[in-house]
């Protein structure tokens, strides 16, 4: 018996993801509930399990086809003997074709009555649908999903396309961009158009912040069962500085300001495929452990394609940190509709003035991008000051002076 293996649904206004890699190949037998591929969607990846034990009879789609929720990806012929018989398996690859070239005829066991009339009066090509009903029958779903397609920003995509042969292409590669690479392509553009952007940077002595580290780590791991890193100082010093300054944790809404008296930070982490910004929500209830182990917890999902929708979304202020890969001093983009985001740097030992002696001390220099529609430069250099002296006397963080 063949069972289909259909895209699920995706998440909320997510209608479409990219075959990003089949784990198996036809004739390979499966578990069930094995993760049979990896679809790619603008915000997340996702592993499609196998519905039942046997063996993959078919698939419908190769790596980087585009399908919607309900297409069936392939076969799976059920049972212990399936996979036993993979060269039967070869007919079934082209069971799409059916279904794609019923349109042509238009007859009545290819579409129903109703999708028909509905694509008459719509004027859409038939010939363009894959039937989800019965036997890849054309429904009025298919026609309403046809109506619905945002088919307009396609169809740019062409002049990317060279008019002629490149001079160099024996020595160039193609690669199609992936959807979360080009969401984040496109949220960038739009915080840069729709945004007053602006960066402010200050330095920060570590020293402090390093001798308590040095002095207490080996017990809070003993203790936690996590590192003490600097992250967790930074998003406790963030949300300070957000308490004393809250257009920084606001949100333009049309022409009204919405100040959020919760504060979710996003700490931005590199996943496999790209960056993403995860949520650590209610972050200023949490303790530095608490927040370590969900700052290192959320950063392996990442890394693992582990990460789900809702914990990417809804995030109040956002804090990057491009020091883990050497960056010296940067401008963040804030992520929109948030109006700040916080970068961190390496820490670089420098020489500076102290009671009027040269010393050497480890610097690391922050930046603060905010929007200039809601937050003044003013708010904007104190909220930075209110980060570095945390930072600088992390007994605040602990007596919330």
């Amino acid at each position: 018996m063949a069972v289909e293996l259909k895209v699920p649904p995706l998440g909320e206004s997510i209608t479409e993801a990219v075959v990003g890699k089949w784990n198996k190949k036809p004739g390979d037998a499966v578990s069930a509930d094995e993760p049979l591929v990896v679809l790619e969607t603008d915000k997340v990846t996702i592993d499609v399990p196998a519905p039942a034990a046997g063996s993959l009879a078919s698939v419908a789609f190769k790596e980087g086809d585009k399908v919607r929720v309900g297409d069936v990806l392939g076969l799976i012929e059920a049972g212990a003997g399936a996979a036993a018989r993979p060269a039967a398996a070869a007919p079934a690859a082209p069971a799409p074709a059916p279904v794609a070239a019923a349109p042509a005829q238009e007859s009545d066991a290819r579409i129903t009555p109703t999708a028909r009339k509905m694509a008459e009066e719509n004027k859409v090509d038939v010939s363009q649908l894959k039937g989800s009903g019965a036997g890849g029958r054309i429904t009025k779903e298919d026609v309403l999903g046809q109506l619905n397609r945002p088919a307009a920003p396609s169809q740019p995509a062409a002049p990317a396309q060279p008019a002629g042969p490149r001079p160099n292409a024996a020595r160039e590669e193609r690669v199609r961009m992936t959807p979360l690479r080009k969401r984040v392509a496109e949220r960038l553009v739009q915080a840069q158009s729709n945004a007053a952007l602006l960066t402010t940077f200050n330095e920060v002595d570590m020293g402090e912040v390093m001798a308590l580290r040095k002095k207490y780590n080996d017990k809070f791991q003993a203790r936690h069962g996590v590192k003490l890193g600097f992250m967790s100082f930074f998003v406790r010093a963030s949300i300070e500085a957000l308490k004393a300054f809250p257009q920084v944790n606001a949100e333009i809404d049309g022409e009204d300001v919405i100040f959020k008296h919760y504060y979710d930070i996003g700490v931005a982490v590199s996943g496999s495929r790209g960056l993403v910004v995860p949520v650590i929500r209610n972050a200023d209830k949490l303790s530095l452990a608490e927040l370590e182990k969900g700052v290192g917890d959320l950063g392996t999902r990442a890394r693992n394609d582990k990460l789900t929708l809702p914990e990417l979304q809804g995030g109040t202020f956002t804090i990057t940190n491009g020091g883990i890969f050497g960056s010296m001093l940067s401008t963040p983009i804030i992520n929109p509709p948030q109006t700040g985001i916080l970068g961190m740097h390496n820490i670089v030992e420098r020489p500076v003035a102290r009671d009027g002696q040269v010393v050497i001390r480890p610097i690391m220099y922050v930046a603060l991008t905010y929007d200039h529609r809601l937050i003044d430069g003013r708010e904007a250099v104190q909220f930075l000051v209110r980060v570095k002296e945390c930072i600088e006397d992390p007994e605040r963080l602990l007596l919330d002076v």
